[in-house]
């Protein structure tokens, strides 16, 4: 179930988290309590994945012990248990997100969600042709002369099913560019996103930059154009309040292992409206209302998109992660994130040969940074830190064509989170500042 706000969570939504907190926060992380080389584990790769609280694990356990059974199929005690802590946890989540609860499906994880989008939208073609479904389907179905657009800083995973949707479509790809600071050009996409654009996918926050993208100026281009927008939440819904209806997108992923939950699980959430219309991708049990010999009929969204046997242990799990974020205070989170990525920046930039990507300090940025040292690869400065306890992300970071438009091959990456102090910080950054000398460069 949803947490419900008491005074003492209110009180604490308004102070701000230090060192002290992070310190007990940590010892709820049963991960962060070893040594790496003889040192203290410093976990600075969150971006990639997250650490879980002992209430996550619990809750998996809990759900295997005493209420394992499969879900919407039985009319048994165990099945009818299973069944209401599995639809509870997907009102978790909604509400996190400000979505209504029909609008959850739940998903492997966010290239599953993006994916999922991605092949909805080539069946709406197929079965528009074929005078199946619903007659909306018609207005959702790309083809020559449409346009996908995209961004020069998407992730792999938020480029690569768009560029499959056209070549399956015959529409074509497009992506708004970046300066050379790795910012968006916005007069560019003025231009780029016309009356051909059926639909824009976009980060909310760069993986590799940290940027936090104009969301609203990006939605507005979109509703000009009367485009589909698709939301890449994936390094915005762990650290800052997310607001789908407020944000007015249309599909927005994320993951669960990025924010606290267990890995095998995500999540997208999509309008209503959209989600009964689009054809399902994965079809067998549980999403079906009659199913005859020679044609099925489907149930509305959620269900639509959720054939099979699900992830029902790690969607459990993901609600106690989610309650884990709301009784910390997720606006309390981005702050004290948010001041360890300006730490980590302005240390970085005062190294010598050193290159951060992404926001100069004092700018706003999610709390990770990715940097290149000059004469270093990064899997070697990734190998030195972790000599050290330093557990950091290195190579490309499923961002090939934007690391290419800075003209590098990899980086290395330093992701915070809540339970990261400013010793973390200053570890790390005392670390990266012997990295040249060591290897001569």
């Amino acid at each position: 179930m949803a947490v419900v706000s008491t005074p003492t969570t209110l009180t604490r939504a308004l102070s701000a988290m230090d060192n002290a907190e992070v310190l007990r926060i940590r010892n709820d992380f049963p991960v962060l309590n070893q040594t790496v080389n003889g040192r203290p584990l410093i976990y600075l790769d969150s971006g990639a994945t997250s650490q879980n609280p002992l209430s996550v694990i619990e809750a998996e356990q809990e759900f295997y012990e005493q209420r394992n059974a499969a879900v919407h199929r039985g009319a048994h005690h165990l099945a009818v248990e299973a069944t209401e802590v599995f639809e509870d946890a997907r009102q978790t989540v909604a509400d996190f997100v400000g979505a209504a609860y029909e609008e959850i499906v739940w998903t492997s994880n966010a290239t599953e969600g993006l994916n999922v989008i991605s092949y909805a939208l080539s069946n709406a073609a197929l079965w528009a042709a074929q005078g199946r479904g619903d007659a909306r389907l018609r207005d959702l179905a790309l083809g020559p002369g449409d346009e996908i657009v995209v961004t020069e800083m998407e992730h792999h995973a938020n480029l690569i099913p768009w560029q499959e949707l056209a070549y399956r479509t015959g529409a074509t790809l497009r992506h708004i560019p970046l300066d050379d600071a790795g910012v968006l050009r916005m007069d560019e996409a003025a231009e780029i996103v016309g009356e051909r654009t059926r639909l824009l996918a976009f980060t909310h926050a760069s993986n590799v930059l940290g940027t936090i993208n104009p969301v609203s100026d990006l939605v507005t281009l979109a509703r000009r154009a009367g485009a589909l927008v698709v939301l890449d939440a994936c390094q915005s819904a762990p650290h800052l309040a997310l607001d789908v209806k407020q944000l007015d997108v249309d599909f927005a992923v994320f993951s669960g292992h990025k924010m606290l939950g267990p890995t095998g699980v995500g999540v997208l959430y999509g309008k209503q409206e959209l989600l009964d219309v689009l054809p399902p991708v994965q079809t067998g049990g549980s999403m079906i209302t009659t199913v005859t010999m020679e044609r099925a009929e489907y149930l509305p969204a959620p269900q639509r998109f959720e054939a099979g046997t699900q992830k029902i242990s790690q969607a459990v799990a993901l609600a106690a992660a989610v309650n884990y974020l709301t009784e910390t205070g997720i606006d309390r989170v981005h702050r004290w994130e948010s001041g360890l990525g300006q730490r980590m920046v302005a240390g970085l930039e005062a190294i010598d040969g050193i290159r951060v990507l992404g926001p100069a300090a004092g700018q706003d940025r999610i709390g990770l940074a990715a940097f290149d040292v000059a004469g270093v690869h990064a899997h070697d400065v990734g190998q030195f830190l972790d000599a050290r306890g330093i557990a950091v992300r290195v190579g490309h970071h499923c961002a090939q064509p934007l690391h290419r438009r800075l003209g590098l091959t990899a980086t290395t990456r330093a992701s915070a989170y809540l339970y990261n102090t400013t010793d973390d910080v200053d570890e790390f950054l005392d670390a990266v500042s012997g990295v040249r000398a060591y290897f001569r460069a």
